[in-house]
C-alpha cells in the first residue's frame, strides 16, 4: 500500500510541476509539485525497505515422556525475531 501511495504522490507532483501552467498568487504550484514528488520518493523507499525486511521464526518441538505418569508431553517453543 505504501508503494502505491508513493507512486500516487509522485504522479500528482509531476502533474502539478510539469503539466499545469496555472499561475496562483497565493502558492507556488511548482514547489508543491516538487515537494510531493520528494515525499512520494521517500514513501516508495520506505515501502521497499519494509518489503525486503526478513522475518525469521524458529519453532522447536520436543516430545518427552513424564516419568511419574508415563504420558507423553509435547513442548513447543517459538522465537520470533526480526
Amino acid at each position: 500500500m505504501s508503494i502505491g501511495l508513493g507512486i500516487f504522490l509522485i504522479a500528482i507532483g509531476a502533474i502539478l510541476t510539469f503539466a499545469l501552467n496555472v499561475s496562483v498568487d497565493v502558492v507556488d504550484l511548482d514547489l508543491i509539485g516538487w515537494i510531493l514528488m520528494g515525499a512520494g520518493l521517500v514513501v516508495v523507499i520506505i515501502g521497499v525497505a519494509l518489503l525486503t525486511r526478513k522475518r525469521r521464526t524458529v519453532a522447536t518441538s520436543r516430545v518427552d515422556v513424564d516419568p511419574a505418569t508415563g504420558s507423553r508431553v509435547n513442548t513447543t517453543e517459538r522465537d520470533d525475531t526480526l
